[in-house]
């Protein structure tokens, strides 16, 4: 296996990570690989599937390059602070060079044991990986900034968790696996040399057109600014796409402004803010419509780590962090903005736009309605009134929805543009197919028996989320109530 890697992160201070070889397993066997993916590395995909490529996948060989290493990090759980956390069951191969110049961590998750395992057993779950695979695939395909699966292997062997269930590896692809709680392990010790090599490095590495002032706290104030535009930016289209991350630990939340850590993840069907899916999360903490808020939350434990650097005075410190944290609001509002604008085939902005679209999220909470069928028979509304009366049926009171359109078609009315080509820029935003929660289940109990094919179908729809698809229509319909009442995530830890 010839891959081109060229690990920054390891030339860093050794205390910020621990040298962990991949455990090997028992049976490697190929589940799937990302062809798409491998080209864009300039991996060679057949290499990737080959049983050379399928051991180095597994954690059976380490390919010559890698230099494999467990981060260290801290994080917030549930609001609740834990000084060390770390790669417990993942593995950082090393940073592929892709032909675009493009920087990637390569890791190993569920590949055993590291010096963070804190008892666990470093492995992981057929189900919590292919789902990882799934849902960060069409997370892709949505347009949503996400890490990405290159990779599932399937081990020969057991996990215990509360029963034996089969194990399995995902090569998992990011921008990095720097978090907020990455930063917070270095605060949490004081070890100030480390906090200003890590920010000096996150910077250059993910925000490389920032321009820092030249007062001793340039780097990291221009490191805050740019990661709470990007997590601003990222809250906003899963907000606008229905997902619920489910466990938005400061921990779970990437510097380098993508989705990470596809653990408790769901999808709205009905919509209503106050959603959630995780087991674990009993008091709704991180429900759908708490995430802009809690994004905020963890990027000031970010801006509190990074004190130190900011200025030698803590009150002028505290003074950058604030200002800082006061663009949080404005960036998340004017991007969730223009989420819904668009998803309302809206190309100017008007004063009354933001009211116009939450009256109608308040309507489809009342009413019950399903939120990725709610905008994509919005779509063929806005080509023809005729198809008012289809959209308006989603509603238990149709009448709240075709009042509402009055002020959307005046709205409307001031836009550019045919209606045939508003109608296409709407279906270019809002999905016709989404990780359907009771699609994934059954694709993944599917799998559990040997059989991959519901998984490839799901898959094969998800990649073209826009398109109609008729072939594979059932995909997309919303299940019944008593699933969507009843319906919980579990961590696979």
């Amino acid at each position: 296996m010839k891959l081109a890697f060229d690990n920054s992160y390891a030339r860093l201070f050794e205390r910020m990570y621990a040298r962990a070889a991949p455990t090997p397993v028992r049976a490697p066997a190929l589940l799937r690989v990302n062809r798409a993916l491998s080209e864009r590395l300039g991996v060679d995909a057949d290499a990737l599937a080959s049983p050379e490529g399928v051991a180095v996948l597994a954690g059976n060989v380490v390919p010559e390059g890698a230099e494999p290493i467990a981060l260290a990090y801290a994080g917030h759980q549930f609001g609740s602070f834990v000084r060390q956390l770390g790669d417990g069951r993942a593995v950082l191969l090393g940073e592929l060079v892709a032909p675009d110049g493009a920087r990637r961590d390569l890791q190993l998750k569920g590949a055993g044991r590291t010096p963070f395992s804190r008892g666990g057993d470093g492995r992981a779950a057929l189900g919590p990986v292919l789902r990882e695979y799934l849902v960060s695939e069409a997370m892709a395909a949505l347009g949503v900034p996400t890490t990405r699966a290159l990779a599932a292997v399937a081990t020969g062997e057991l996990v215990h968790r509360d029963e034996a269930l089969p194990g399995a590896v995902l090569a998992r692809v990011a921008a990095s696996h720097l978090r907020v709680g990455t930063f917070e392990y270095f605060a949490a010790r004081e070890d100030r040399e480390a906090l200003q090599s890590l920010t000096k490095y996150a910077l250059e590495r993910h925000y490389p057109g920032a321009r820092p002032s030249d007062e001793a706290g340039g780097e990291a104030l221009a490191l805050l600014e740019g990661v709470i535009e990007a997590q601003a930016e990222l809250v906003a289209r899963w907000m606008g796409v229905g997902f619920v991350h489910g466990v938005m630990n400061t921990d779970n939340t990437s510097i380098a402004g993508e989705t990470i850590d596809y653990g408790p993840c769901a999808f709205l069907d009905t919509y209503s803010p106050a959603r959630t899916y995780s087991s674990i999360d009993r008091g709704g903490r991180y429900a759908f419509g708490n995430q802009p808020r809690i994004a905020l939350w963890n990027l000031t434990r970010l801006a509190e780590a990074l004190l130190p650097l900011l200025a030698a005075d803590e009150s002028d410190a505290v003074r950058l962090a604030e200002g800082a944290l006061e663009a949080y609001v404005p960036r998340f509002e004017a991007a969730y903005g223009e989420v819904l604008r668009a998803k309302l085939g809206l190309t100017r902005r008007g004063a009354d736009d933001r009211l116009l679209a939450r009256d109608l999220l308040e309507r489809m909470a009342a009413g019950h309605v399903d939120h990725t069928r709610l905008f994509r028979r919005l779509c063929e509304s806005a080509r023809t009134p005729e198809a008012d009366a289809e959209v308006a049926a989603l509603f238990d009171d149709p009448g709240a929805f075709l009042s509402w359109a009055e002020d959307w078609r005046r709205r409307v009315a001031d836009e550019p543009g045919t209606a045939d080509a508003r109608a296409d820029a709407m279906r270019r935003v809002n999905p016709a197919f989404i990780p359907r929660n009771h699609r994934v289940e059954e694709a993944l109990a599917a799998a559990h028996e040997g059989d991959l094919g519901p998984f490839d179908a799901l898959h094969a729809a998800l990649a073209r989320p826009f398109d109609e698809q008729p072939e594979s229509a059932h995909l997309a319909a919303p299940p019944d109530a008593e699933f969507q009442e009843h319906y919980r995530t579990f961590c696979g830890t």
